[in-house]
C-alpha cells in the first residue's frame, strides 16, 4: 500500500519521489527540472510513493539514521545512499525548551524555539539546498545557482564547493555585508544585481531560457520542486523532538512562503503515515511590516497578494511578491492560524528578548517570529496554554547591523576597583 502513488519516472533515482504534480490542476509530469505546469502555469511539487501501514518500522528506521536531515531520506526526493555522498549534512538542530521566554511572554504551556542557526552555513537554507544538490546531480547539471536575499547564496556556495560543482549566485546589490562575505568566501561567482530580490529572481528566470544557462541548476527556480522539500525536515525534526507528537501552534517566518507550506505538508504526511497522532494544529505566518503583502491580504480577508516594494531590516524576508503567498493564506485559514507583521523596532526588541532569556542570538527573521509571537499573544490570537513552537531560521551574527546601533558596552572604566564600584557594577 502506498501514499500519494503516481506513475514513476524511470530516468532518475530520487528515492520515493515518483512524479511532479501541479498544485492547481493536478496534471502529472515525469521527474525533470521544470517548475510550472504547461497546462495552467501552476507550481509543481513532488508526488511520492511512500509506504503506509508500518509506522513503527518507519519510526525505528528514522531514529536509527544519522543526526541530519538524511534520517528522513525515505520521505524526501533523494537517493537511498544520499548520506554517503559529499554534502554538508545539515539538520539535527536543537528544539530549545524556552521557559524563560515563556515567562516573559505570559505563556503557561510549553514554548519551544526551533533554533536552525546551527546548520553548516548558519541558516535553514542548508536543508533545502541539500535536496536541490541531489536533484542537480540526478539531472546532470554542472553549475549550481540561485537568486537570493543572502542566506541561500551562502548555502549554495558552500554546498557546491563540497559537491565539486561550480556555483554562480545572484543577490540584490544592497545586502548586509556579512551575508555578502559569507557567500563570496566559498570561491564561487557572486553577482550583485541592481534592484530588489524580485528583480534578481526575474533575471534568473530569463537566464534559464538562455543558452548560457543550459547546464545550470537554479535551486529555487528549475529545481524548486525538489529544493522546497527540504523545508519539510524542520517539521519532521520538531515532531520527533517532541516525542513524535504534533505541536499545537507553530509560528513560521514568511519570505516566499514556501517554508510554511512545506511544514504543513510534512505535518500532514506524518499524520497520513501514522507517525504522529492526528489532532488539530494551527500555523501562524510572520512578516516584517515593511514587507508584509501576505499579512495585509490576510487581515483584509483577500485571496490575492498585492506585491509591495520591501523596506525592512529583515532582508532575508524581503520578497515583495511571494510565490507561495496564496497558499500561505489557505493554510493559515484552514488550520485556524493567522498571518501578522511587526515593525523594525519590534524586530530588534524581539532579537534582544530572545538573546537575553534563552541565549539564542537570532537574525532578523528570528526577531520577526518572536515579535509576531508576542503580538499574537497580546492580541489573544495565540493560546498561551498550548504547546507552541517558534522558528529561528538564522544566526544573528549575519545581521549585526540591525542591533549594533542600540547595543554597546554597559560601561567603559579604568582598570581599578574604584572605577568598577563607581560604575555601579560591584
Amino acid at each position: 500500500m502506498s501514499l500519494l502513488t503516481e506513475p514513476r519516472s524511470e530516468t532518475v533515482d530520487l528515492g520515493p519521489a515518483a512524479a511532479l504534480s501541479c498544485r492547481e490542476c493536478g496534471q502529472r509530469y515525469p521527474l525533470s527540472p521544470i517548475f510550472a505546469c504547461t497546462d495552467c502555469f501552476g507550481p509543481l511539487e513532488i508526488a511520492y510513493d511512500l509506504p503506509t501501514g508500518q509506522p513503527e518500522e518507519l519510526r525505528r528506521r528514522i531514529e536509527a539514521g544519522p543526526n541530519s536531515i538524511w534520517r528522513y531520506a525515505p520521505l524526501l526526493p533523494v537517493p537511498a545512499d544520499v548520506a554517503g555522498k559529499p554534502n554538508l549534512n545539515p539538520g539535527g538542530t536543537p528544539l530549545v525548551r524556552a521557559d524563560r521566554l515563556a515567562a516573559e511572554l505570559g505563556v503557561t504551556g510549553e514554548l519551544h524555539v526551533k533554533d536552525d542557526s546551527g546548520n553548516p552555513t548558519h541558516s535553514f537554507k542548508d536543508r533545502v539546498v541539500a535536496c536541490a544538490v541531489e536533484a542537480a546531480r540526478a539531472f546532470g547539471f554542472t553549475t549550481l545557482s540561485c537568486s537570493s536575499t543572502g542566506n541561500l547564496a551562502g548555502a549554495v556556495g558552500a554546498a557546491a564547493a563540497r559537491a565539486g560543482l561550480r556555483s554562480c549566485v545572484f543577490i540584490p546589490h544592497d545586502l548586509e555585508q556579512a551575508k555578502v562575505t559569507a557567500a563570496a568566501v566559498y570561491g564561487g561567482e557572486l553577482v550583485g544585481i541592481e534592484g530588489s530580490y524580485d528583480d534578481v529572481n526575474r533575471f534568473c528566470s530569463e537566464l534559464i531560457g538562455d543558452p548560457a544557462g543550459e547546464d545550470w541548476g537554479f535551486v529555487n527556480v528549475n529545481l524548486r520542486p525538489y529544493y522546497a522539500e527540504g523545508s519539510k525536515t524542520l517539521a519532521y525534526e520538531i515532531c520527533e523532538q517532541l516525542g513524535w507528537r504534533l505541536p499545537d501552534q507553530l509560528v513560521v517566518p514568511i519570505a516566499s512562503g514556501s517554508q510554511l507550506t512545506k511544514i504543513d505538508k510534512a505535518l500532514r504526511e506524518l499524520i497520513a503515515l501514522g507517525l504522529v497522532e492526528d489532532k488539530p494544529y494551527k500555523i501562524f505566518g510572520a512578516q516584517a511590516e515593511g514587507c508584509s503583502p501576505v499579512s495585509q491580504a490576510f487581515k483584509a480577508g483577500q485571496d490575492v497578494i498585492r506585491p509591495v516594494r520591501p523596506a525592512t531590516i529583515a532582508k532575508s524576508l524581503a520578497i515583495g511578491n511571494p510565490a507561495d503567498g496564496p497558499y500561505v493564506l489557505d493554510i493559515a485559514r484552514r488550520t485556524g492560524g493567522a498571518v501578522e507583521d511587526v515593525t523594525d523596532e519590534q524586530i530588534v526588541a524581539a532579537i534582544k528578548l530572545l538573546a537575553r532569556t534563552e541565549g539564542i542570538f537570532a537574525e532578523t527573521a528570528g526577531g520577526v517570529t518572536v515579535g509576531v509571537t508576542r503580538k499574537l499573544l497580546e492580541d489573544g490570537v495565540l493560546d498561551p496554554s498550548l504547546t507552541t513552537v517558534v522558528l529561528n531560521t538564522g544566526e544573528g551574527l549575519k545581521t549585526l547591523d540591525a542591533v549594533s546601533p542600540t547595543t554597546s558596552p554597559t560601561a567603559v572604566i579604568r582598570p581599578d576597583l574604584d572605577a568598577f564600584r563607581a560604575a555601579g557594577l560591584g
